[in-house]
């Protein structure tokens, strides 16, 4: 084990690890709050993630963002990437639950019946998205669209629009503002998605349907619509997550969502699966713990480290850091 790595990284491996954690965190938000209302593990949520980074890609490509943008341009471009990034996920999202989840669940459905439609959504979408290029060529398209859809199977990366520069030191780490910007903007999105959980009216009847959905129903409830919300709120978060990926990592890939989708589903559990700060907390846990485990062991260990915390962490605390549902949730 290498811990003078570690000892003299500490700052750096924290400060990244705490970003990767953040990103997670966002895409672990979708998966406690469908499971927190439905009961189910929603594993298609994957897919809503990756196609929130291509959307963040093509936004800034069809803007013509690249390495000589400056001034307002970049916020402007940033701006429209981050919402196409979440309206893209976002749709993505009520699609799933449109046609993956309300059929089964108007039907009654096993849940075991409704997690195998999720896993089949799941491939049907990565597929369709690595291949874009004979999808678009049925229609003509492919020429029109090659730089969006070429390179179908292969990374791609987004133009670098905005340079990462060093804000302030921390134990010889210089934080760079994609640092900043990752950690601070998921920080910011959790609190709000919370208040509105919490204090808004659609928030309440999402909570009484997770609770108890016949009694909510009784209540005037719309159970349906609390579940669109749901999906919808998830959606908008892994846009987000999305976006600031493409903002730390540049690269994303038709099948990019699955490991990612993996972890965001282990800060989830982590947290306490259901609880929305829980999957705040885990994701960030997480983050950190896999880079100082790939410091240590070496960065063949990375995700073996992720999922040995989890199995630790459920050895002992099987509902989670913090294990209160979405149904319980304070006001």
């Amino acid at each position: 084990m290498n811990f003078d790595f570690l000892f003299n990284n500490f700052a750096q491996l924290t400060v990244t690890g705490l970003a990767f954690g953040a990103i997670y965190a966002l895409i672990a938000l979708g998966y406690t709050m469908v499971y927190g209302v439905l009961q189910l593990i929603n594993f298609a949520h994957s897919e809503v993630f990756m196609y929130g980074t291509f959307a963040a890609l093509w936004t800034v490509m069809a803007l013509g963002g690249d390495e000589n943008t400056s001034g307002l341009n970049v916020v402007l471009i940033l701006g429209a990437s981050l919402a196409g990034a979440m309206a893209m996920s976002a749709a993505i999202a009520l699609l799933l639950e449109r046609v993956a989840y309300r059929p089964l669940i108007k039907r009654n459905a096993p849940r075991l019946i409704a997690l195998i439609s999720a896993i089949g959504a799941s491939f049907v979408l990565a597929e369709l998205m690595g291949l874009r290029d004979r999808v678009a060529g049925w229609f003509g398209l492919d020429d029109n669209l090659s730089q969006y859809v070429g390179g179908a199977r292969i990374n791609r990366s987004m133009p670098g629009i905005i340079e990462p520069h060093g804000l302030f030191s921390i134990g010889g780490y210089r934080v760079t503002t994609i640092d900043v910007v990752v950690i601070g903007a998921a920080i910011v999105m959790m609190i709000a998605l919370d208040q509105v959980v919490r204090r808004s009216r659609f928030g309440r009847g999402i909570r009484a349907t997770a609770q108890d959905p016949e009694t909510a129903a009784l209540m005037g409830v719309n159970s349906t619509r609390a579940v669109q919300i749901t999906f919808l709120l998830g959606g908008l978060m892994a846009g987000a997550a999305a976006f600031l990926y493409m903002l730390k990592i540049e690269t994303t890939k038709f099948d990019v969502g699955f490991l990612l989708g993996v972890k965001a589903f282990t800060a989830a559990v982590l947290g306490g699966i259901g609880n929305l700060r829980g999957a705040l907390v885990g994701g960030l846990v997480l983050g950190v713990a896999e880079n100082w485990g790939s410091a240590l062991f070496g960065s063949q260990w990375r995700d073996v480290v992720a999922f040995v915390l989890l199995v630790v962490i459920l050895l002992f605390r099987p509902t989670g850091i913090l294990g209160e549902s979405l149904g319980k949730a304070r006001t």
